[in-house]
């Protein structure tokens, strides 16, 4: 017998729209694509959102608040700065896995809307607060007083996201493997 599909909510429709967004590009994704995905008609899903932007809206909130939460994580706010920096970088790895299409979709904005500069705006206050963790274990003598704060968290996140380009969840790294291999990378190089 075939079980009675589940009426859609926004958030689940949020979760179909991020995922045709992530294979197919927002710019490239229609809302009949979306439709399609869902199994639902493109009327159903003017029911919930106004836009394929308002969806878009949506992931990118998620995916921001997401990155916002983990500086609010008891391992990003206490202890020696540099222990902190390590905890960030873990847990973006990890977010980067745990809510890999909307981080996906995050990572590939250009700025080419008022929503996607709004967002790409947030996304530079947290690298901003991260840089200043940054700053913080320099001045504790932690961390290399030379290297640039910004262009370190630049360069520290540009690996990290791209994990969405290439990480298959199932794969034979684990969530936790991918995040010590990132952690150990970033601050230790390949020293043995």
């Amino acid at each position: 017998m075939e079980q009675p599909r589940r009426p859609y909510d926004l958030d689940r429709l949020t979760d179909v729209a991020l995922r045709v967004f992530a294979e197919r590009g927002f710019d490239g994704a229609s809302m009949d694509d979306v439709a399609r995905a869902a199994g639902i008609t493109k009327a159903a899903i003017y029911h919930h959102v106004s836009s394929k932007e308002a969806l878009l809206e949506r992931g990118l909130r998620r995916a921001l608040e997401a990155l916002f939460a983990l500086l609010e994580e008891p391992g990003a706010r206490d202890g020696r700065p540099i222990e902190r920096l390590r905890y960030v970088v873990r847990r973006v790895v990890q977010l980067a896995i745990d809510v890999l299409p909307e981080l996906t979709v995050l990572v590939r904005v250009r700025g080419n809307s008022p929503t996607e500069r709004a967002a790409l705006e947030r996304r530079r206050r947290f690298d901003g607060a991260v840089a200043a963790i940054v700053r913080e274990a320099q001045a504790a003598g932690e961390f290399d007083p030379a290297l640039d704060a910004a262009l370190f968290v630049r360069l520290a996140f540009g690996m990290c996201n791209s994990i969405v380009e290439w990480y298959r969840p199932g794969g034979r790294l684990t969530p936790d493997a991918l995040a010590d291999a990132a952690v150990k990378f970033v601050f230790e190089g390949t020293r043995s």
